[in-house]
């Protein structure tokens, strides 16, 4: 389990390259789904543009929400979106070049099922099958609107008795199935002659603002992980410092009533207690942790990170935290650990 969440937290890196890699690797995944989808049409007048619609257009959204899963930076975006001003200014236009980012690859699988949906064109024949022109064909001049309308929705099926010889029927299919494609190739070539002219015009403008989102969308990914990693570290530490001061308490409390002396004379393999460490305060504890001495202390901590994070500014925000917290505890700066915390 832990080695599954390590690769996923790999999967949700910043890194370009490997979000690249799980675009593709979701396209690849879309192109197998479709491939080993068994496709059913109902052939009902009333149900046949539900299932082909649906299939058309719900996995594709299926696959988006995926892809916003998969980004790390789908989250990272919302929480710089909706976290308080602060000590530190919101710019627009690093939550802009995030979306724009977090969109471009999760649409990525949803095109590719699109696509291929419409270029086999079997959804598309199933759910305008009952909706095309008999006037346009010959062979429907013989038959009642109520026959028409039935032998329209048999058109998907064509192993039903009703549709399985009639050259009708192959003419309305053939007739869906190329409007399908020629929509399909028309995206296609919309989406290529798109990207083209992006890559193309992109560095005829100026690259600075880009140069700048793209370096502070990376660093709001990369600030968020860190803070996370160092919470974790710190919770360790200060676990470990409750762990200590509790069996020192208790040893104490032993060693006055004279347990220890009792239980080795009546059980001399009783092995010996080691003594407590002297001063748990002193030299040999981390210095971060002489602030932090309860709940409530890192409870505050946390919340004035949430509310005011530290300005970008290595040289102002020393100056600027170190009355922040209750018995002087500084806030940390954006390039410094949570664990790198002043002596009381």
């Amino acid at each position: 389990m832990d080695k599954f969440r390590m690769l996923f937290q790999h999967f949700q890196s910043s890194s370009e390259s490997v979000m690249n890699g799980v675009c593709l690797l979701l396209a690849a995944v879309t192109v197998k789904l479709y491939s080993s989808f068994d496709f059913n049409c109902p052939c009902l007048a009333r149900y046949n543009a539900l299932y082909g619609l649906g299939l058309l257009l719900t996995p594709p959204l299926a696959l988006f929400l995926c892809g916003l899963l998969a980004n790390r930076q789908s989250v990272v975006m919302v929480e710089e979106w909706r976290r308080p001003s602060g000590q530190r200014r919101k710019d627009p236009g690093v939550i802009r070049y995030m979306c724009s980012s977090v969109l471009q690859r999760a649409l990525a699988a949803p095109l590719v099922w699109i696509l291929l949906a419409l270029l086999d064109g079997k959804c598309f024949v199933c759910a305008f099958s009952s909706n095309v022109d008999p006037e346009k064909f010959l062979d429907f001049a013989n038959m009642t609107p109520s026959q028409v309308q039935l032998f329209l929705a048999k058109v998907p099926c064509k192993e039903d008795e009703l549709v399985r010889d009639s050259p009708a029927r192959k003419a309305v299919s053939r007739y869906l199935r190329c409007l399908s494609q020629a929509i399909g190739w028309s995206i296609t070539l919309v989406l290529i002659f798109v990207a083209f002219l992006a890559r193309c015009l992109r560095p005829c403008f100026d690259q600075t603002v880009f140069l700048q989102h793209r370096y502070w969308s990376n660093y709001v990914d990369l600030e968020q992980k860190l803070f996370d990693e160092t919470c974790c570290e710190h919770a360790r530490d200060f676990a470990h410092r409750c762990v200590l001061h509790f069996f020192a308490s208790m040893q104490s409390k032993m060693r006055a009533r004279g347990l220890r002396r009792d239980a080795a004379s009546r059980d001399p393999k009783t092995p010996e207690v080691p003594e407590p460490p002297e001063g748990l305060d002193g030299g040999r504890e981390k210095a971060h942790l002489r602030a932090v001495c309860s709940q409530e202390q890192v409870d505050h901590l946390l919340s004035t990170w949430y509310s005011s994070k530290p300005p970008l500014d290595l040289m102002a925000s020393s100056g600027l935290w170190g009355g922040g917290l209750s018995h002087r505890t500084p806030m940390v700066a954006p390039s410094t650990r949570l664990s790198q915390h002043t002596d009381v």
